[in-house]
């Protein structure tokens, strides 16, 4: 519910930056939403290390900028820099030698979780129709959402998953699946034209289906880590971690559906 009550704030916003801002503008958005997410992973995840959390923050926000490079080895070779410096880092700086493997997975973990997925937002936007994949992402997501939340109210009884997240049920998840599909229907006849029928079917279900994992995989990692919320840049609603989790696994697979069926 709190994830609902963000969107129904912050849509708006999020709807005019979209379809006003050039490409170069919306990585800028990509690079401030990494930079605060990562912040928020690294501040959850290892807490006694701020100075080289919030160093690793920046850089691998910064990761993000490298997909603009002519040369198509360039990303690769960010992300390469990233994980060979902060190798080096960890070497040097290391505070416990039983914590060292442990705290280096970590931040490379960070660089993978966060920029690494979210910037196949920036790779959507630059494609054909990249703005209506972007709204198709909101929708499938948000639907999915709605309906997971009201599902789940009043037919859940079958828990999915207890021990990651105890108030989810299967019949919830279900119902998410289908509100994600009538998203996509809906917003193919009142934008999205050229999706097919068998596009709404599948990338509903795919981006649905990878949404609800990512919103799993991301309470996981915050009773791991022994945190409510992943930050308070929400007041009473969580950080930016909380906000995107469902985007982060499911913007991917949006960008590859997108790349080799459009």
């Amino acid at each position: 519910m709190k994830r609902l009550a963000t969107a129904a704030v912050l849509l708006p916003l999020v709807i005019i930056f979209i379809l006003k801002a050039g490409v170069v503008q919306f990585a800028v958005l990509v690079f401030l939403l990494s930079l605060l997410g990562l912040d928020e992973f690294y501040r959850m995840a290892l807490p006694q290390r701020r100075a080289e959390g919030r160093l690793a923050a920046v850089a691998g926000a910064l990761s993000v900028f490298s997909l603009f490079a002519p040369d198509r080895i360039v990303p690769l070779m960010a992300l390469t820099v990233l994980v060979l410096g902060f190798c080096l880092i960890e070497l040097f700086r290391f505070r416990e030698i039983p914590r060292a493997a442990g705290d280096a997975a970590i931040v490379l973990m960070g660089f993978l979780y966060v920029p690494l997925l979210l910037s196949h937002l920036i790779l959507i936007r630059q494609l054909p129709h990249g703005v209506s994949w972007l709204f198709l992402i909101m929708v499938i997501v948000m639907s999915g959402d709605s309906a997971a939340y009201y599902v789940g109210s009043a037919l859940g009884k079958t828990k999915l998953y207890p021990t990651v997240s105890p108030k989810k049920s299967v019949e919830g998840s279900a119902g998410g699946l289908a509100g994600s599909v009538a998203g996509a229907f809906i917003f193919k006849a009142l934008y999205f034209h050229e999706l097919t029928p068998l596009d709404c079917v599948a990338t509903a279900l795919l981006l649905g289906l990878l949404g609800q994992l990512g919103d799993l995989f991301e309470s996981l990692i915050k009773r791991s880590c022994g945190v409510k919320d992943s930050g308070t840049i929400f007041p009473g609603h969580g950080g930016v971690l909380d906000r995107l989790d469902s985007i982060l696994f499911a913007a991917p697979a949006a960008f590859y559906y997108a790349y080799f069926n459009f």
